[in-house]
């Protein structure tokens, strides 16, 4: 039998609709597996090809030889020469813009061409992770950014145009709604019960344990109760910090190792499939918010949104979370 659940987070429904239930080989029946060489001399983030790319901002280099590179993106929708000052337009000036103010920087996780997060060893997910901390921490310093966005897309499916690993940046002088509503419910629910919501997610979810995948000393990677599409994952940090900035040497080392884990479960569980991953985190002048809490989102892209999901923004989940946690949970990496 079919079922509403609400999101005690975000108030955002989903139904779950477990008679059309799949297993993870359901959903990659005809997808053929692209075999990817080391070097490929076409693309620009591959050894030898630096000069494609602008001059790094920030890069990892051991025994003379590169392991990660932070570059501008060359062809980012923002750039930071710009003015982040908002005009009006129109009769009425009803109308605001703005100039496309902004930071834009891809994270070029390794030399190699063919690996991904799953299949790197973890010093090498751990670089990436220090990677994001540092140019989170040095972005967030321009007082015009008040949004920081990491993400990574991988595959085609997911928005990805290029196939060598890397991860994105992108920082705004704006707080978009669908940002804002999220902190919105967060500090109401914080208003009325004095604790932060996503805490008692993470209490509720190891009491019952059935959607949790894995647990460490700082973490806990789970499918959320009111997940919005089949295989969606969670990784939230134990500890309170609403802001990833705030993540320490200790975290950094098990939050490596928890997202290299948790997409090598996806990874092996589901066939490689295309996904996107964002790390959520406060506003720039938020950092020591008691309301909210950062954690990482990833979402297979198994499914896509309907009309009924475009329309109402409910969106109908075929694989109850419960299932796609035990699948998770039992896949040997």
């Amino acid at each position: 039998m079919s079922e509403f659940r609400q999101n005690m987070a975000t108030k955002e429904w989903v139904i779950i609709a477990p008679e059309r239930s799949k297993r993870p080989e359901d959903f990659n029946k005809k997808k053929v597996a692209k075999k990817l060489p080391e070097f490929d001399k076409s693309c620009p983030f591959c050894v030898g090809n630096e000069e494609k790319t602008p001059p790094p901002v920030y890069s990892i280099i051991k025994n003379g030889d590169w392991k990660l590179r932070v570059v501008p993106n060359k062809y980012a929708a923002l750039k930071n020469n710009l003015s982040p000052v908002r005009k009006k337009e129109g009769k009425s000036e009803r109308y605001i813009k703005a100039e496309g103010f902004g930071i834009a920087e891809v994270i070029i996780e390794t030399p190699t061409h063919n690996k991904t997060i799953a299949t790197m060893d973890y010093s090498e997910v751990r670089n990436v992770v220090e990677a994001y901390k540092q140019r989170y921490t040095e972005i967030s310093k321009n007082k015009d950014i008040s949004l920081i966005t990491i993400f990574r897309n991988h595959g085609a499916m997911a928005g990805t145009s290029l196939e060598h690993p890397h991860s994105q940046i992108i920082a705004t002088p704006i707080v978009p709604p669908h940002v804002r509503d999220q902190i919105f419910q967060a500090r109401t629910a914080c208003d009325t019960f004095d604790t932060c919501i996503y805490c008692d997610m993470i209490r509720e979810e190891i009491l019952e344990e059935k959607r949790i995948i894995m647990e460490t000393d700082y973490f806990i990677v789970f499918c959320p109760y009111a997940a919005r599409s089949p295989f969606e994952t969670r990784i939230i940090p134990k500890q309170h910090n609403c802001s990833f900035e705030s993540i320490s040497e200790e975290e950094m080392d098990d939050f490596s190792k928890v997202l290299r884990d948790a997409l090598r479960k996806i990874y092996i569980t589901l066939y490689n499939p295309d996904y996107n991953y964002v790390i959520r985190s406060s506003p720039t002048d938020e950092i020591d918010s008691k309301h909210y809490h950062w954690y990482v989102v990833v979402i297979p892209k198994l499914t896509t949104p309907a009309g009924f999901e475009i329309g109402s923004g409910i969106y109908i989940n075929t694989t109850p979370p419960e299932d796609s946690a035990r699948f998770l949970r039992e896949t040997k990496i």
